[in-house]
């Protein structure tokens, strides 16, 4: 979709000819550029180039201000229905204690039923990263804990310098 600051009207269009399409939304065939904006000036319309990419480019007859409008209440509308994922971060010790991880893993089950994406970290210190597998039990834990079917795993354990994370997704509702 083209914005609509990237649309040339009237004396703008610099082509020799145009595909025009009138005020009633039929095809007029090809006609010079001139003549275009002749008809145009005699039913009070603008000409506005509306495919600027094919050959020779397609332009119609129509009120520059309401299409523009137009536009912009399209583009408000299609914002309205997008959703913003979020992505919550819960950090853990690959020497937690199992009460810990339970409350951990309720935070985690609350984020991924509100649609957010969840990354799950451990941090290991120190003599901690001699034994990273430690961080892949918790991790595996922490999945067996959470409800069955209500997420994906985006990214298995993996490490990332002195942390172990995974990402998990809420799975749809569909």
């Amino acid at each position: 979709m083209l914005a609509v600051k990237d649309l040339r009207i009237n004396e703008q269009i610099r082509v020799r000819e145009v595909r025009l399409i009138d005020d009633q939304g039929e095809q007029r065939g090809i006609i010079s550029t001139r003549e275009a904006l002749d008809m145009a000036k005699e039913l009070n319309v603008d000409l506005v180039e509306v495919a600027p990419q094919s050959k020779p480019p397609v332009c119609k007859l129509l009120d520059y201000g309401k299409y523009k409008f137009e536009l912009e209440k399209k583009n408000r509308e299609q914002k309205k229905k997008q959703k913003l994922v979020k992505l919550k971060e819960v950090r853990m010790q690959p020497k937690i204690e199992k009460h810990d991880l339970e409350f951990k893993t309720k935070f985690v089950q609350d984020f991924l039923n509100q649609g957010n994406k969840v990354k799950v970290t451990i941090r290991f210190r120190g003599r901690e990263l001699a034994h990273t597998e430690l961080g892949k039990v918790v991790l595996d834990k922490l999945l067996l804990l959470l409800d069955e079917g209500s997420f994906n795993v985006d990214t298995p354990p993996r490490m990332e310098g002195r942390f172990m994370s995974m990402l998990l997704s809420p799975r749809s509702k569909k």
